[in-house]
């Protein structure tokens, strides 16, 4: 398995001959304010031929109308049932429906949907599209992707079900990371922290964690690197800093089947 990390939510996911590409956002900018600071790491026409479009919720930084019009259309764009709908009547006819505790195939990979913890929705009145997916990808390696999420009691509940139910391991946990200052006491009700994180990934009994959502767009009340930079401050005394793997935009990381580690 390979996994590309291009910046923000957007990843390259390369498992069983299938290509993944999830939440692409490819924009210079994150609304009229919000500038990106560091340059998607693979530019969006050198993409390889794609399997499918994975979207986990409605919000613009995940879901980019700019990127998606310059994506090939006929590549298959896997959403929430409200969010697919709502492409589907925009235009985008490859968009197809998976709710939480549905799964379909992706040729040879099986992929597994769950709700995530997070309100999706695009605006402040559109309440009936704020459905956000967190997705499993099961083939030779397993990897699970959290879209945006908050940690609760049932965010480990895919894996357990799909996997451990199997006798079967997660090798894999793409998780973002956000920091909001001590003033915005509800940022953790719909997204991980870097310890929230940490924490998640040991809930997961997964081999790796690779963080995203940094290093790409400057927030509002914080820098692109401000919880990167506070995950690689608690990394150095945390008991599995050797099982995390920090990707810069542009960097690969590759797993052999089943998940073994990457040698230093």
């Amino acid at each position: 398995m390979r996994v590309t990390y291009i910046g923000h939510a957007t990843l390259l996911l390369e498992l069983d001959g299938v290509r993944i590409l999830t939440d692409p956002n490819f924009e210079p900018k994150l609304g009229r304010l919000l500038p990106r600071v560091s340059a998607p790491g693979i530019a969006l026409a050198d993409l390889p031929k794609l399997d499918a479009l994975l979207l986990t919720h409605a919000h613009a930084d995940h879901l980019s109308f700019d990127s998606l019009e310059r994506l090939p259309r006929d590549v298959p764009l896997i959403a929430p049932p409200a969010v697919a709908k709502w492409l589907r009547r925009l235009g985008f006819e490859s968009a197809q429906p998976l709710a939480p505790g549905e799964s379909m195939r992706v040729s040879a990979v099986a992929l597994h949907a769950a709700a995530a913890t997070h309100k999706g929705n695009r605006y402040g009145f559109d309440r009936w599209r704020s459905a956000a997916n967190m997705y499993l990808l099961d083939g030779s390696t397993t990897t699970f992707f959290a879209g945006d999420t908050a940690l609760v009691e049932d965010t480990h509940h895919l894996v357990e079900r799909t996997l451990w139910t199997r006798g079967r391991e997660l090798d894999l946990a793409l998780l973002p990371i956000g920091y909001a200052p001590w003033w915005k006491p509800g940022f953790r009700r719909g997204h991980l922290t870097h310890e929230d994180a940490l924490e998640l990934f040991e809930r997961l009994r997964a081999s790796l964690f690779v963080p995203y959502h940094w290093g790409t767009f400057r927030h509002v009340t914080a820098t692109a690197y401000d919880a990167i930079n506070r995950l690689k401050t608690r990394l150095a005394s945390h008991h599995l800093s050797d099982a995390v793997r920090i990707l810069e935009p542009g960097e690969t990381l590759e797993l052999a089947a089943g998940g073994s580690l990457p040698a230093h």
